[in-house]
């Protein structure tokens, strides 16, 4: 039952995102952000002895776009890390800005994706390991998500992973050049 609701939740969330149009074009602070996306991991990761770490950036990396979207596809690059890495290990959440993008990159060292796996891992209920997925708990809808979201803001979702190693899942999303964040101005 409780797998169940999950992959319920999880096609609910896809279809909002995949049928709700284009996202809200908001100025978005990528700190707040990277906070939210680790707190809705935390727990999981204390269960599971994952360390996770924000890796310290600048408070004026702002992009455009939707908060809550930007929220659900790195939470779930978060999440996913954490289910693939081993106890006692970390994960890395990082936002960086070049000025015209600005990437959310998650980092993990665990088990790493095979390349075969690569090209399929963004569609959606695939899973490199069937085995390991039904442990975790995984619906294979978790990075259809992040794709979906990175489209529906002009920008790509990117992975780099080696087997054994770790990988790396980057979301980049169009910087906010210019522009004030809501956040700022509410409260300034």
């Amino acid at each position: 039952a409780m797998r169940a609701g999950r992959t319920i939740d999880g096609l609910l969330e896809l279809s909002r995102i995949e049928l709700g149009g284009e996202a809200v074009k908001d100025v978005v602070l990528a700190s707040m952000v990277v906070d939210e996306s680790v707190n809705r991991a935390r727990s999981l990761a204390e269960r599971a002895g994952i360390e996770l770490v924000i890796v310290p950036s600048s408070d004026r990396v702002r992009m455009l776009g939707d908060r809550r979207q930007l929220v659900s596809a790195l939470g779930n690059l978060v999440e996913n890390a954490v289910k693939y890495s081993d106890s006692d290990s970390r994960v890395e959440v990082s936002a960086t800005s070049d000025g015209q993008w600005v990437d959310l990159s998650v980092r993990d060292f665990g088990l790493g994706i095979p390349q075969k796996d690569i090209d399929r891992i963004f569609e959606r209920f695939y899973r490199v390991d069937r085995a390991r997925s039904r442990e975790t708990g995984g619906t294979g809808l978790g990075l259809a998500i992040v794709r979906h979201v990175a489209t529906n803001h002009s920008g790509e979702v990117k992975v780099v992973s080696v087997e054994g190693e770790g990988s790396t899942f980057t979301l980049r999303i169009p910087a906010a050049v210019g522009l004030v964040s809501t956040a700022l101005r509410d409260a300034g």
